[in-house]
């Protein structure tokens, strides 16, 4: 039988820089390829390997010491069935599973849901990724991925429109209203959005929303 293999941009160890696992230790596989083109996309891949198997576990049982597994990307859910096959594997080892994901793809989620652990949810707000609303789909995605611990991150730049984050909040609230709610900043080093931030965090406060302004820690650090 063929193996099946995967786009992979890289494989690493590091720490999260983002969200509320901030400064745990990781693993991290990196998938190639991304369904969207978001305009404040600070990640950027030219260069992938095809890589089967045994070669990803390989590399990933190459290091020890850190907290879970992390499937970054791109976008992971794009390589369902390689991704199916080594979370199977993973899974028999008793790894802990965190997936970074843009939200979208709900129905490749379902069929990898019992393999992941912890999922760190993009909402793709329309006015900061310049792309068209994906609410439908983030609902349909949150409600799989309530099977799990999962938290809702948004990035707010400078484009970054009120009613998105409304929206937002009204998604979280419908659907859980104990689902965390991650305020990312685009860029750490700039105070522009400061003003919305702090706007924007008051607003869930006032709405029983938990919520927290999370800058990207890799940045403030310089490393991946």
């Amino acid at each position: 039988m063929r193996k099946i293999k995967a786009k992979i941009a890289e494989i690493f160890k590091s720490i999260q820089g983002e969200g509320i696992y901030q400064g745990v230790s990781q693993v991290f596989l990196r998938f190639y390829g991304c369904n969207l083109n978001c305009k404040f996309c600070d990640t950027h891949l030219d260069f992938y390997q095809e890589m089967d198997l045994e070669e990803v576990l390989e590399r990933i049982f190459s290091f020890d010491n850190y907290h879970s597994i992390s499937l970054t990307g791109g976008e992971p859910l794009l390589q369902l069935d390689f991704l199916e096959e080594v979370l199977c594997f993973l899974k028999t080892k008793k790894k802990i599973i965190y997936l970074e994901t843009n939200g979208i793809l709900f129905e490749n989620l379902k069929r990898i849901i019992d393999f992941v652990d912890i999922i760190a949810m993009d909402f793709k707000l329309p006015s900061s990724t310049g792309e068209r609303d994906f609410w439908r789909e983030h609902k349909k995605f949150l409600e799989i991925a309530l099977k799990k611990e999962v938290f809702v991150k948004a990035v707010v730049c400078g484009s970054t429109e009120i009613k998105d984050i409304l929206t937002s909040i009204a998604i979280i609230k419908e659907m859980a209203s104990s689902i965390f709610f991650v305020l990312q900043p685009q860029h750490p080093f700039e105070d522009t959005v400061e003003e919305k931030l702090k706007l924007y965090q008051k607003i869930c406060l006032e709405e029983g929303i938990k919520s927290k302004v999370i800058a990207q820690l890799h940045k403030f650090l310089g490393i991946k």
